[in-house]
């Protein structure tokens, strides 16, 4: 494995959703991502709303998902922005690592609170998951999150992933759980 491979699908599809590129009417979803308190609870909070439409009007909509891995969860009826999704190496710079050098694959994701408790965070990362699985070798995949969070935590079970030790990061404290990526095969 190389830290260069990474997941090279641009859209996959699951039973109620797409996970795409963004797009410019994608706008006001990811600021609300951004800026909402309980979205950002357990990651440092929100975002002042200045601060982000400052950074999309420099970069750009299509910024926010243009590295492989990373996309916008869409519903797959109205293609409206639920979420975000990133299955991409954790850089070996950040604590909590299951292999020597690091740069495991890690999945983070960040739903509108409209969407939670429907189980799309668990159909966003299945199929992002068996796509990687589909595509890349057998490896690592982690998951780290404020030990706080409570339904991370289970949803990360849910899925699969062992909790296998904590750190301390960011001022809290965060658990590491892994899983092998041949778990998602189809």
């Amino acid at each position: 494995m190389t830290s260069s491979s990474s997941l090279s699908a641009t859209v996959i599809t699951s039973d109620r959703l797409r996970l795409r590129k963004a797009h410019d009417i994608d706008r006001d979803g990811i600021i609300e991502l951004q800026t909402d308190p309980r979205v950002r609870m357990y990651l440092g909070g929100p975002r002042p709303r200045s601060a982000v439409e400052q950074y999309l009007d420099a970069a750009g909509i299509a910024s926010v998902a243009n590295r492989p891995g990373t996309f916008v969860i869409a519903d797959k009826t109205t293609d409206r922005l639920i979420g975000t999704l990133v299955l991409d190496r954790r850089s070996p710079d950040l604590p909590g690592h299951v292999t020597e050098d690091g740069g495991e694959l890690e999945l983070t994701y960040l739903l509108r609170r409209d969407a939670w408790g429907a189980g799309l965070a668990f159909e966003a990362a299945t199929a992002a998951l068996r796509a990687a699985a589909d595509e890349l070798p057998d490896q690592p995949v982690l998951v780290v999150t404020q030990t706080a969070n409570e339904r991370s935590l289970k949803l990360a079970t849910r899925l699969g992933f062992q909790r296998i030790s904590t750190f301390e990061a960011y001022d809290a404290e965060q658990t590491l759980a892994v899983a092998s990526l041949h778990l998602f095969k189809a």
